[in-house]
């Protein structure tokens, strides 16, 4: 019978604090498992990451080659005809607004890209940057319309 003084926490689910310089028996008094002396002992006594005691560091040892274009390269977010399909009803103007009250556009980005993933059964005005052409030959069998605001319709 299970009644209030026969309740017992889930064995290992409680374990002792430690309890930091409480005296010699306490297996923790005198240097506080920090041993003896050194920097790491000391109060507020921490060694960077990466310090290599005054070595010279990893990451300045090994030569810097080549070119990152990730701070440079245009950030396209990605949408599908199927989340098109999902949260737009028929004859609805689809832009980056709609798309970002949506949740379907998140955070910055440099443009919108339409694919052709999934079916299309609603006639929808859609204006984006760029469409794949699947995704434009779709639109256009369901009786949409499709506007690509770059210079190309496929990119």
């Amino acid at each position: 019978m299970l009644t209030l003084h026969s309740l017992k926490p889930t064995p290992g689910s409680k374990h002792r604090k430690k309890r930091i310089g409480n005296g010699e028996s306490s297996g923790l008094g005198k240097t506080c498992g920090k041993g003896n002396k050194g920097q790491k002992a000391r109060s507020g006594g921490s060694i960077r990451p990466g310090f290599e005691g005054g070595q010279m560091p990893l990451h300045r040892r090994l030569p810097k080659k080549g070119f990152s274009n990730a701070r440079f390269r245009d950030r396209v977010a990605i949408v599908n005809l199927s989340q098109l399909e999902a949260f737009f009803n028929a004859g609805d103007a689809v832009t980056e607004v709609e798309l970002r009250a949506a949740g379907l556009v998140k955070g910055e980005c440099d443009a919108v890209k339409l694919l052709g993933k999934g079916e299309l059964s609603k006639a929808l005005n859609v204006s984006v940057d760029f469409a794949s052409a699947a995704a434009a030959k779709k639109i256009a069998d369901a009786g949409g319309s499709l506007t690509a605001l770059s210079e190309s319709a496929e990119s």
